[in-house]
């Protein structure tokens, strides 16, 4: 053993093996040599790699790869057997840096190093943090820099909901109570009357770079070349990509300066990343077949990304969603307790007239960002965008026959089942609920433009449901019976998640990359083995009975 072996704590262990062999009247080295070597391994920042095959030895073969150690200061390298707190000495006596971590232990261990490192940075306890159970690795490069661990958030089950002929369950992530049960109730009155007719349109990401020129009349001159040279712009920008199609380009001037808004499709992807790669190269293409045209930056806003802009109302971006919904007049009597020309009323007061008052852009509706939200976060979206993606008109009217008609529209859905948050398995699985997971096996973006109408038709789910609650009078008491926890949050001891009352089906958070999926054994989260077969089943079973006393104990109608 070298010296740096002797003063290694790996050294206890190896005068322990040997103690244990000898105890057994075993002398062997090589078994020792082994044992010692499998020990190291462990303890460090490396993972064996084990060549099993059909003859295999006693021991297996360990391989080990070393990580890549920068040095910081001359002569002086990290060892990569050290301890976590030679690791923590060395980022207070800023040696290291915390963000090159990963460069030099296992993603996991760099996450557990970091952790520790801002807890005693910041004096405070991030215990409640987690951190275990996460596949850091998949995060690196691609989700999120300077990983502490997660934050899980509940996630819970609206439906089914008929859209399009089709029955679907759509996940929600919310800590908002009241908002799954609302959106449940509107996705049973759906279905009971034949559900939604929903269409989703490609209209193509975005992005704008900005030039400025001599003067305004050379900026003009550069709004037609990019006219008329439309197939050379076009065919520079699809280098970059076999999904990327771009459908046009369109110049804004203002005075000497010239945006440029393109727009693409990106195949399944949100494509954000794409557009711009391929308007880089466009970029390129600009500085050397027109000398005059200066660039100033790739993002001009006029795209325009995670702001509420009339642009993206108007001519879209992303996905443009529409659905509509035939709702029979008993149904809004016997399920909503309204009547449809108060339904009617209420929607035009609030989401029209209301909204023009506050003048909104696309907020012309009751509550869309909520159900927007909740289904980015549970499929992996960007959240950010939802302040765009959840522009949303709603309408209502009486049909002829006396019935109520309902219509969302939804001109900015910026979504992808490939890309991003997608890789995460607790969002796949989520995906993988709505049967739009990953790219579409024949036909790039249609499972994207299927998540657009399965979110606008869920949308349509939750208006339905608050603006009857509007009517009726029963939403804040809906509010104050299920969104204030009955646990003390200031007590001192956890509390008994046992005797608490929940009012709506949850089916688990996102702090694993398990498969939600995945089959269970005896009283499941989906009620098996507890003879329950619907959601407003496992919602009567752990509910309040204040909450359902109004209703029937099998139907989804009971929750306002």
């Amino acid at each position: 053993m070298t010296e740096k072996e002797t003063s290694h704590p790996i050294a206890e262990f190896r005068d322990f093996f040997q103690k244990t062999l000898s105890n057994h009247s075993i002398e062997n080295p090589a078994l020792l040599n082994d044992l010692t070597e499998g020990i190291k391994t462990l303890l460090s920042e490396t993972h064996p790699k084990f060549e099993i095959g059909e003859e295999c030895e006693p021991f297996p073969k360990i391989e080990l790869e070393t990580p890549e150690v920068e040095s910081h200061h001359e002569n002086e390298e990290i060892d990569v057997f050290d301890e976590d707190e030679s690791f923590l000495r060395q980022l207070k006596a800023g040696k290291i840096k915390h963000r090159e971590l990963e460069k030099k232990v296992t993603a996991e261990r760099a996450v557990v190093i970091r952790k520790r490192y801002f807890e005693e940075l910041l004096k405070i306890d991030l215990k409640d943090i987690p951190d275990k159970g996460y596949n850091y690795e998949l995060i690196k490069g691609a989700c999120c820099e300077n990983p502490i661990g997660y934050i899980p958030v509940p996630v819970g089950i609206a439906g089914p909901i008929l859209i399009n002929g089709e029955e679907i369950y759509a996940p929600l992530a919310t800590t908002e109570g009241a908002l799954i049960a609302s959106v449940n109730r509107g996705c049973k009155v759906i279905t009971d009357n034949g559900g939604i007719k929903c269409f989703a349109k490609d209209l193509g990401m975005t992005r704008a770079p900005h030039f400025s020129f001599p003067d305004v009349i050379v900026a003009n001159d550069f709004c037609s070349w990019i006219k008329d040279n439309f197939s050379s712009l076009k065919s520079t920008f699809e280098e970059t990509s076999n999904y990327a199609k771009l459908i046009e380009v369109e110049p804004y001037q203002s005075g000497e300066n010239v945006m440029l808004r393109f727009a693409a499709t990106t195949g399944d992807a949100m494509g954000m990343n794409m557009v711009s790669k391929g308007c880089e190269n466009v970029v390129r293409y600009i500085k050397k077949h027109y000398k005059t045209a200066e660039f100033r930056c790739l993002s001009s806003n006029l795209c325009t990304d995670k702001k509420a802009a009339a642009i993206n109302w108007i001519k879209g971006r992303g996905k443009r969603a529409i659905c509509q919904v035939t709702i029979k007049s008993e149904s809004v009597q016997e399920q909503l307790h309204t009547t449809v020309d108060r339904m009617v009323e209420i929607c035009q007061e609030k989401c029209s007239v209301g909204s023009a008052m506050a003048v909104t852009i696309g907020g012309e509706n009751a509550q869309a960002a909520n159900v927007v939200a909740a289904m980015f976060i549970a499929t992996g979206q960007d959240p950010a965008q939802v302040v765009s993606s959840s522009m949303c008109q709603t309408t209502m009217k009486k049909s002829p026959s006396g019935d109520l008609i309902v219509y969302c529209t939804m001109n900015c859905i910026e979504v992808g089942t490939v890309g991003g948050g997608t890789i995460l398995a607790p969002q796949k699985a989520a995906l993988k609920m709505l049967k739009c997971c990953g790219p579409h096996p024949t036909t790039p973006g249609k499972n994207a433009e299927k998540l657009a109408s399965i979110i606008c038709s869920t949308v349509l789910a939750g208006e339905i449901s608050l603006i009857a609650a509007l009517c009726t009078d029963d939403l804040v008491k809906s509010h104050l019976r299920m969104n204030r926890s009955a646990v003390n949050v200031h007590a001192d001891t956890e509390p008994n998640l046992l005797k608490m009352k929940s009012h709506i089906p949850v089916i688990g958070h996102f702090q694993s990359t398990a498969d939600i999926s995945e089959p269970e054994t005896t009283n499941s989260r989906s009620g098996r083995g507890l003879g329950l077969t619907k959601v407003s089943d496992l919602m009567n079973a752990a509910g309040d009975s204040r909450c359902l006393q109004k209703m029937k104990p099998t139907t989804c109608t009971n929750i306002l």
